[in-house]
């Protein structure tokens, strides 16, 4: 019992290294899906608004 203890104590910060990399990566991932949306959002509002003045000017 005594070794599987040891084992478990020397298994635990890798684990929670593992972890906290896996939270870091995913939140940076998806902070990029984000910004990616939200600027092909903004690129498509501009190109109404643009097609609207240029309509209006014709």
């Amino acid at each position: 019992m005594d070794t599987f203890l040891a084992a478990l104590a020397a298994l635990a910060p890798p684990i929670g290294v593992g972890a906290l990399f896996y939270v870091a990566i995913r939140a940076l991932v998806n902070a990029d899906r984000n910004e990616r949306t939200a600027m092909a959002r903004l690129q498509a509002e501009e190109d109404a608004a643009a097609r609207t003045r240029d309509a209006g000017a014709a």
